[in-house]
């Protein structure tokens, strides 16, 4: 019995067996016990009618060919009844009644080896069982008369082959009752594991998918399970680490496909300044009495070199917000922040209009003071290099707040404008000094997300806003 269907069937079937061999067993037991007092009754009803008054010391056993109801001991007995007299000096006697009717009584002889065994019953008046040789097993009852004693007894076969009826009967409506309950059992059971068949078969679906690497499609699912069943509880909760399990694999397939795209991105960002400084070596190296041109390379190798390790130092700011790192933890001045770097922003873009917004009271926000710092200078600085001069850019400080706003033409593609190396049109840039490396804003968000923030930009032209709510 390998399969659970075939275990529960026969568990169920061992115990509807047990129950029915019990039951038939107490009704037996009741159903025999009712019989022998019946016949109890009947054998003490026979010696009365027996031993009644008249009859003589000793009366003759022999009624064969007395017309009408013969003797008095006969009437009123039962066919097979058995009548026996027992003398005090050894003489024994005796019939059993075998037919009546038509006014003659048909009778047979009670045998010797019989009678001995009815003289050696007690005398009280009880029923007894008595093996008797050729007659089987008799209840007799036996009473004391004058010079001698009265036997009368019935068989016991009636009780007997009652009870064995009823046994027969029992066995075969237990096995009538076990094929049913088989049959409708396994339908049943089949039906009512029908939901752990689908968990099983769930699980085995998913058991041969590859989940190492790559994509992976966690689609299958145990369909419609029933909260308030036991079976139905384990498919809602294989569900629901499924729907985990593929939570988390989109995640790693997203880690995966951020590493690959950001080894990739930064590979070709740093190629292009690895490329200038080798080729101004180069330059250098060819022409080292020119001293313009040994000048001229030693500024755009120094140049490209700083541009090299601005990009290196954001590119490893982001790796250790990925790694989530620990950040300070204090009370910074989020309006002392905007007011500094605003300022600067006016010495390097006074072409722009700077308007400043912050509450009379300073607005505290608990954080890494240099990564606060960062984010609204990266915030401003964006503004700064991507709009043309007279444009007007707001700097709003609110409880648990910052914006910064400006009437420019906006993002190409708002949507996509935090992930990393996006760049706007690089000929908004002031110089090529200044030319995005794409990764500004996408630190701002890595920053304020591991402060718990979340950044929110809306751009159309003559309208950008970037939000920073902490």
């Amino acid at each position: 019995m390998r399969t659970l269907t075939a275990r529960l069937v026969a568990t169920t079937l061992a115990l509807v067996a047990l129950a029915a061999v019990g039951i038939g067993a107490a009704t037996t037991f009741v159903m025999r016990s009712y019989l022998m007092d019946r016949l109890d009754h009947d054998v003490i009803q026979s010696l009365a009618r027996a031993a009644r008054p008249g009859l003589g010391p000793i009366p003759d056993v022999s009624p064969a060919g007395v017309p009408g109801d013969g003797p008095a001991f006969v009437r009123g007995q039962a066919v097979g009844t058995l009548t026996a007299v027992i003398t005090d000096d050894g003489t024994a006697g005796g019939f059993i009644l075998t037919a009546r009717g038509s006014g003659t009584i048909s009778d047979a002889p009670v045998q010797t080896a019989a009678l001995e065994r009815l003289s050696a019953v007690q005398a009280d008046g009880h029923p007894h069982t008595v093996a008797l040789p050729h007659l089987g097993d008799y209840r007799v009852a036996v009473v004391t008369l004058p010079n001698g004693r009265l036997v009368s007894g019935l068989p016991q076969s009636r009780v007997d082959d009652a009870v064995t009826s009823l046994v027969r009967w029992e066995v075969v409506l237990v096995f009538l009752a076990l094929g049913a309950t088989g049959t409708v059992g396994v339908l049943l059971v089949r039906r009512q594991l029908e939901p752990l068949r689908q968990v099983a078969a769930t699980a085995e679906e998913v058991s041969e998918l590859p989940l190492s690497s790559g994509e992976v499609d966690l689609t299958p699912r145990v369909d419609n399970p029933d909260p308030d069943s036991e079976v139905g509880r384990v498919g809602v909760a294989l569900n629901t680490m499924l729907a985990h399990i593929e939570r988390s694999l989109d995640a790693r397939q997203r880690s995966e496909l951020q590493v690959r795209q950001f080894v990739a991105d930064a590979s070709h960002e740093l190629r292009t300044p690895l490329a200038t400084i080798r080729g101004y070596s180069a330059l250098a190296t060819a022409h080292p009495a020119d001293v313009d041109t040994l000048r001229e390379s030693l500024a755009k190798v120094s140049a490209e070199s700083e541009r090299m390790s601005s990009l290196v130092e954001d590119l490893l700011l982001l790796a250790r917000l990925d790694a989530g790192r620990e950040l300070e933890r204090e009370p910074v001045d989020l309006s002392r922040l905007a007011v500094e770097v605003v300022d600067d922003a006016r010495l390097l873009a006074p072409d722009h209009q700077w308007v400043l917004d912050v509450d009379d009271e300073p607005v505290e926000v608990v954080g890494d003071e240099r990564g606060l710092r960062q984010v609204v200078t990266n915030l401003v600085a964006n503004a700064r290099l991507h709009t043309p001069p007279g444009t007007r850019v707001t700097i709003t400080v609110r409880p648990g707040e910052l914006t910064v706003a400006d009437n420019g033409p906006g993002f190409d593609d708002p949507d996509h404008a935090l992930e990393r190396f996006v760049r706007g049109d690089p000929s908004r840039a002031v110089t090529r000094a200044e030319a995005s490396t794409g990764l500004g804003l996408s630190i701002v968000d890595a920053i304020v997300r591991a402060h718990g923030g979340a950044v929110t930009v809306s751009s159309a032209p003559g309208d950008t806003t970037v939000s920073v709510r902490f």
